[in-house]
């Protein structure tokens, strides 16, 4: 009975463990092939996800012999075809993108031009701040250059005694200011500190961007030679301020009796290189504004441009580059004007004593004459005679006056000229004739009233004024090389793009799609 009763018992147990020991001794190589057999759909689904099986899942991609021989047949087309073609493009993508990330555009961005508008203004800013400097006679209460530490004002009266028992050294204090307080000290010496602030600011405001404009290729090449070219001008106008004023500081003054005054040289080429570094940001950021504009509608763009380039034009053009020169030497004399105070004698016009000019030993006086054959004797009293450089100065004034009246009547009566010139650039000769008319009333005015500083300040102003008026005009009729180089590169891509467009979807397409627009 036992044994009956057990025997089943002991036969489950053995095929229950025969089971579980049947995987163990079995290899992995039958165990895959028993996985398949029992389940085939899977190790298909995982051959399918392979990447030369995926090129053949798009319906139609299989092509016969005949297809792919044909003449119009593409290889990209293929199922391998495009595998590879995937493949290459991943890895061409990195060069790719290096290459385009370290390559110079052809045009430089719009801020960049706004940028340097603005620095423009700044620029302007502080050249009609450096003549109240000037005009105030602050310019020599700080009789150190210290380009770092310069930048901080004295924080106690420890260093305003400092600062002022320096300046009571200077001729200019023991010759004219030997009664200044040191309260009265304080006004001329914030005049001047702020000017220089002034300049360390505008330094910075372009040296970083800049460098940030450069590297991040937001310029093209030219223009960013150009930048560079700018910052140097400004590092180098710094040195040409304090030489300027280290002039002003010679012991020698004492000893000759002369007035402590600043070189009239040294202060028309301080002014001068202002006003280049304020032309080069004006003209290159409106030209940038331009190349933008006209690339914007390359067609429009490349008409404007072949209708200034007209020979009707050309005396146009030329007459306005001269008369940026004009007005520019005008603007320089005009410093050396002011670098002797000629302002203060004959303070009439037109006339000058009894005459139109003044008599001819007051012009051509042997005592600035440096050699015993007087052979400077021209040039030495046009740039240090005070009465002679009044009267160069008004010369050219009043060519320059002329020369802008001539320009708008040659631009409003000559049907050639006023048929082709376009309306800005008409706006822009009408302008000039505001603006140089205002000029002459200051001018004289200036005189009249003895040179007082608000009028003195404002016909500084109305020189700059002048000229930016001029190089606006000259960046409306002028035609640049590289300007018209790439309106016509541009225009020539667009209608390379429209023949391909034809091409492809043909002539009624395209026209269908035009008037759809």
């Amino acid at each position: 009975m036992a044994t009956l009763g057990t025997s089943p018992l002991r036969a489950r147990l053995a095929l229950k463990s025969a089971a579980r020991l049947q995987g163990t001794f079995v290899c992995r190589r039958c165990l895959h092939q028993q996985q398949q057999q029992a389940k085939p759909w899977q190790a298909y689904k995982s051959i399918r996800q392979t990447p030369f099986l995926k090129a053949f899942k798009t319906p139609g991609r299989i092509l016969s012999r005949a297809q792919s021989s044909s003449p119009s047949y593409q290889p990209n087309s293929s199922p391998l075809g495009a595998l590879s073609q995937s493949i290459s493009a991943k890895q061409s993508q990195p060069s790719a993108s290096k290459s385009n990330a370290s390559a110079w555009p052809a045009t430089s961005s719009k801020s960049v031009a706004y940028w340097l508008l603005a620095s423009a203004t700044s620029v302007f800013g502080i050249v009609v701040f450096g003549g109240l400097t000037r005009l105030t006679e602050s310019g020599l209460s700080i009789t150190e250059w210290r380009p770092v530490t310069g930048s901080f004002p004295p924080r106690n009266q420890e260093h305003w005694e400092e600062e002022f028992a320096r300046y009571k050294l200077s001729p200019e204090f023991k010759m004219l200011n030997s009664r200044m307080n040191l309260e009265d000290f304080k006004s001329i010496y914030w005049m001047e500190w702020t000017h220089r602030l002034w300049g360390r600011v505008v330094g910075l405001t372009f040296l970083v961007p800049t460098v940030y404009f450069v590297v991040r290729r937001r310029v093209s090449a030219h223009m960013a030679r150009r930048l560079v070219g700018i910052c140097g001008l400004i590092g180098f106008q710094g040195l040409i301020g304090w030489w300027m004023v280290k002039s002003g500081l010679k012991d020698d003054l004492l000893e000759t009796g002369q007035q402590p005054r600043v070189s009239q040289y040294r202060l028309a080429t301080h002014l001068g290189t202002a006003f280049v570094a304020y032309l080069a940001m004006l003209y290159n950021g409106l030209q940038i504004l331009r190349e933008n504009s006209l690339l914007r509608d390359p067609a429009e763009g490349a008409k404007l441009l072949e209708t200034l380039r007209r020979p009707e034009l050309r005396t146009l053009r030329r007459s306005v580059a001269g008369l940026s020169a004009l007005v520019f030497l005008t603007a320089m004399s005009g410093a050396l004007v002011a670098g002797l105070d000629a302002g203060l004698i004959y303070n009439d016009f037109p006339w000058m004593g009894q005459g139109f000019i003044p008599p001819k030993r007051e012009m051509l006086d042997p005592f600035y004459s440096h050699t015993p054959d007087q052979g400077d004797l021209i040039w030495r009293n046009m740039f240090e005679n005070p009465v002679t450089a009044q009267l160069d100065h008004r010369i050219l004034a009043t060519t320059t006056f002329c020369t802008v009246i001539a320009l708008w009547g040659y631009s409003r009566f000559s049907p050639k000229v006023r048929s082709l010139l376009p309306k800005k650039g008409r706006v822009g000769v009408l302008g000039l004739v505001h603006l140089v008319s205002l000029q002459v009333i200051l001018g004289i005015t200036t005189l009249w009233y003895l040179v007082p500083t608000p009028l003195a300040a404002a016909h500084q102003a109305g020189a700059l004024a002048l000229l930016t008026g001029v190089f606006v005009l000259g960046n409306r009729v002028w035609v640049p090389k590289r300007t018209l180089k790439l309106v016509q590169s541009a225009l020539a891509l667009a209608q390379g793009q429209a023949k391909t467009q034809v091409a492809r979807r043909g002539p009624d397409a395209v026209m269908k799609a035009r008037i759809g627009r």
